[in-house]
């Protein structure tokens, strides 16, 4: 790592204010060069208030931005990037349709002699020399649509430092990303950092923020509340700063009952699913792990009816369900909070109110007509009950935080009647606070007698919240492990080929 005593950045004094609204109150933050720094808080804490004003996006109220002890000011997005500032967000800027070269000269292409058409030829040498030190194997005349998440956000990093980036933020980099893909992030990020790019890293998951950065600024309803060394503190030290109190770490209680509120025999989609049976009880929280691309999202939206098996059976309380359809699924009481939130979960412009009831409008509907006034105080009933932040029952949910939109989806099902609720990465993208939220409603909800099917990538997650975990290797279910027996390691022995596992098969192959 290659710092000196002088900041590469320094943000002093940064304030910004929406009306009444205080979003930032004078915070400072100083980034080294070549080193790590995270930026955490709770969602609402004024993290991404303050990436906006450091990448251009918006001007701060007050206070000051300097690159190297030059002030930037009044800078914009081009003046940032003059300024060697380069921002890699969680929804990546790409033209999908458009090649990996074509993306990364979006805005400057280069051009033949007179300037009038573009020389892809040229870009494309440019861009394979820029990615040769990342990923030598992407290919810059590649549609960028083809890629894998992780290998965009290589090409966008590769865009930032053709650019001469020398700080570059990072949004939630690793919210799509499996841990393999994750290890060859982090080893790219110390990279940078030992060639003096100094990196802001954002995230949510305190064992990444410990594992990649060196220091970091903890943000608390807009305002600096401290300022750590990453060697110097604990994860409880730094989640109790980011909420304002400690998360008490509570024992996973066990609800489950002896009745059976779904059955799963023999259900297959191709070589996504194969051959999968498992009970799941009443009162009962199941966890599915396994690894990415094991089959779990995919047999969760069997289960739930989006898509159509190829054959096998599921039945409800005892009654076979139809499979492939999903309206036949929710009035079975099947209710499934999507992977894709953004995408599958929520209208993002429309109410919080109209977001709670779009499963169970016809409770609200009389001679064609909505009834406003139930629909509005059943929502805001909900709202008080999950405690949805902010109570507005009119408020487009796309301005709630991740956490209330997951919360707002499972008051959905709630609303809808649903006595199954199948969750797929539930807290993805969520901040600690939410989390745990998150898992006392599940809690609460098993307690009621509900039924639920968690699918996480994070183990611990897994562990804190399951009864039973099912775990899936290569389509099909390799075991469910029962409370007493479920560990990280029991976990991912089963999760993990055996060819892949075993010691001897790998001095067998030369590798």
């Amino acid at each position: 790592m290659t710092t000196s005593s002088a900041p590469r950045l320094s943000l002093d004094g940064i304030g910004k204010t929406f009306g009444t609204l205080r979003a930032l109150d004078g915070v400072s933050m100083d980034v080294a060069r070549g080193s790590v720094h995270g930026l955490l808080g709770e969602n609402g804490a004024g993290k991404s208030t303050l990436l906006r004003i450091l990448s251009g996006v918006m001007e701060p109220t007050g206070g000051t931005v300097s690159v190297d002890g030059v002030r930037v000011a009044g800078h914009g997005p081009l003046g940032a990037r003059r300024a060697g500032i380069a921002m890699i967000h969680q929804e990546l800027q790409h033209v999908p349709e458009l090649t990996v070269a074509q993306n990364m000269f979006l805005g400057r292409p280069l051009r033949m002699a007179g300037g009038l058409l573009v020389d892809r030829r040229a870009q494309e040498r440019a861009a394979r020399a820029a990615l040769a030190p990342l990923d030598a194997s992407i290919d810059p005349a590649a549609r960028i649509n083809t890629l894998k998440v992780a290998q965009r956000q290589i090409v966008e990093i590769a865009r930032a430092l053709m650019e001469d980036a020398r700080i570059i933020a990072m949004d939630e980099p690793t919210s799509s990303l499996t841990p393999a893909e994750f290890d060859r992030l982090a080893v790219l990020i110390r990279d940078l950092a030992a060639r003096g790019v100094s990196i802001i890293y954002v995230s949510h998951k305190m064992d990444e923020v410990f594992r990649v950065c060196d220091r970091a600024t903890i943000l608390r309803d807009g305002r600096k509340v401290a300022d750590v060394a990453m060697r110097e503190t604990t994860e409880a030290e730094v989640v109790s700063r980011m909420v304002g109190r400690e998360l008490a770490q509570a024992e996973h209680k066990g609800f489950a009952t002896g009745a059976v509120a779904l059955e799963v025999e023999n259900l297959s989609r191709g070589i996504a699913v194969r051959g999968a049976s498992f009970q799941l009880r009443r009162g009962e929280v199941l966890g599915i792990s396994g690894l990415v691309g094991a089959g779990r999202t995919e047999l969760l939206r069997l289960v739930a009816g989006v898509d159509r098996p190829d054959g096998g059976t599921i039945r409800v309380d005892g009654r076979p369900l139809a499979l492939g359809n999903p309206r036949k699924a929710i009035r079975a009481g099947l209710g499934l909070l999507p992977e894709e939130r953004k995408r599958d979960g929520i209208v993002a412009r429309r109410s919080i109110r109209s977001n709670i009831a779009l499963s169970s409008m016809r409770r609200f509907s009389r001679a064609g007509f909505v009834r406003r006034r139930a629909l509005a105080a059943e929502s805001l009933k909900l709202m008080r009950d999950m405690n949805l932040r902010p109570l507005d029952v009119e408020r487009p949910i796309g301005q709630f935080s991740g956490g209330n939109q997951q919360k707002a989806i499972i008051g959905r099902w709630i609303a809808a009647g649903a006595r199954i609720l199948l969750f797929d990465e539930p807290t993805r993208g969520i901040d600690v606070g939410a989390k745990a939220e998150i898992y006392a409603l599940i809690e609460r909800l098993a307690a009621e007698g509900r039924s639920m099917i968690v699918v996480s990538s994070e183990l611990p997650e897994i562990l804190r919240v399951s009864d039973r975990v099912l775990v899936m290797r290569e389509g099909a279910v390799a075991g469910i492990l029962e409370r007493d027996a479920i560990s990280e390691e029991a976990i991912v022995a089963l999760a993990v080929p055996q060819s892949a596992s075993d010691p001897s098969h790998s001095s067998r192959s030369g590798h």
